[in-house]
């Protein structure tokens, strides 16, 4: 069987309301877009790293810190462009370039938590159960209510029979830490979910995303836990 050609693509923007040069800001002395880069480097199914950014400034941090690099215009660099638009230029750049790829492993630099052994468990999981695309989520047993507009709320349980949590057991949250899917079959849907859909289960520990500045100083802690640097699967 021919080697799959699996090519990561990190999408990192200069801009970012919440907080501004984020991707750039430090992480235990690291910058946050540094994480990502390197648990995709240390994966051997990962083929080539590639860092897609409107910034001058990140593009030159990624090139020292290993990775290649993609110019993104502006337009699709807004608080309001959709990941999609960036991927979908990155594999047209890919295809411009002639460079071959089978896959695209898509991360999303605010979730530094994943670890390298996740991104080669997924593909893994992604090519034997012949998946077109995948999202990475944990579990997620809690009661909670969606909001349906005009201040009305709608509950996942029956409030006139509250069950136990623990019952509350097919509740899978999407944690947005990446995303794989086929490169033809994305090119084809140009949305990161579409066909066979797959789901690769993490730690909820690794599932926190980066929005905030107390986003930054919970993500530190768990980084600085003894227990977290030995092994992420002892927080379960």
């Amino acid at each position: 069987m021919k080697k799959k050609i699996n090519i990561a693509v990190i999408l990192a923007r200069g801009g970012s309301k919440g907080i501004p040069g984020k991707n750039l800001k430090n992480l235990n002395s690291k910058p946050l877009l540094y994480w990502s880069i390197c648990q995709c480097l240390n994966c051997d199914q990962i083929s080539s790293v590639w860092v897609s950014s409107d910034s001058s400034k990140i593009l030159n941090f990624a090139k020292k810190t290993g990775a290649n690099t993609i110019l993104r215009p502006y337009n699709i660099s807004r608080d309001n462009s959709s990941s999609e638009s960036g991927w979908l230029h990155a594999v047209n750049f890919f295809e411009k370039n002639n460079i071959y790829l089978d896959t695209v492993v898509a991360l999303q630099a605010t979730s530094p938590l994943r670890e390298s052994k996740d991104i080669k468990k997924a593909l893994k999981y992604f090519y034997s159960k012949k998946i077109d695309s995948l999202f990475s989520g944990s579990k997620n047993n809690e009661f909670f209510f969606n909001w349906t507009g005009k201040k009305k709320i709608k509950p996942n349980y029956n409030i006139r029979k509250r069950t136990r949590r623990q019952n509350l057991k097919n509740i899978i949250l999407e944690n947005g830490s990446f995303y794989i899917f086929d490169k033809n079959k994305f090119k084809k849907n140009k949305n990161r979910l579409f066909g066979k859909i797959g789901v690769f289960l993490m730690n909820k520990i690794k599932s926190f995303q980066i929005d905030n500045l107390h986003d930054f100083e919970i993500v530190k802690s768990i980084m600085n836990n003894k227990k977290c640097k030995k092994d992420f699967n002892e927080f379960l």
